[in-house]
């Protein structure tokens, strides 16, 4: 029983030690962007291997992206609630999944201009979260 406690333990340990830089940051959205634009490419190709390697990067990369070790100890209180809107950036990662997979999957059954409608419906995700999270 001690043991199925201290495993998770040590697990929680080691990854809340693990700060997410601003240039980790910056390397999964250059990641994402060029997942992205094979997707795109995929698409007016017609080839299926290049969208799924597309999805299937972007869907690793979303991952990732979370608030950095600055944001998180910011001491300006309005700042702190701004920067770590969690909440909304989980629900903005979980949408472009879940469109990611919508994309895969229609482009796979033949309906492209549903995939298109699922790409766009990500690239607005991408822009809320850069509007509304990252102040541009």
């Amino acid at each position: 029983m001690k043991k199925l406690l201290i495993i998770p333990a040590i697990m929680l340990a080691c990854t809340s030690s693990y700060a997410y830089t601003q240039a980790e940051r910056i390397s999964d959205m250059q990641k994402m962007a060029q997942a992205m634009q094979d997707i795109q490419t995929g698409f007016f190709y017609n080839n299926l291997d290049i969208v799924k390697d597309g999805v299937k990067t972007l869907k690793e990369t979303i991952v990732n992206v979370v608030p950095t070790k600055s944001e998180l100890n910011t001491k300006d209180i309005y700042e702190k609630w701004f920067n770590n809107n969690i909440k909304m950036s989980n629900k903005i990662k979980k949408k472009i999944k879940k469109k990611a997979e919508d994309i895969e999957e229609h482009f796979e059954d033949g309906d492209p201009s549903q995939a298109l409608q699922a790409y766009s419906k990500i690239s607005q995700q991408c822009l809320k979260c850069h509007v509304q999270i990252r102040k541009w």
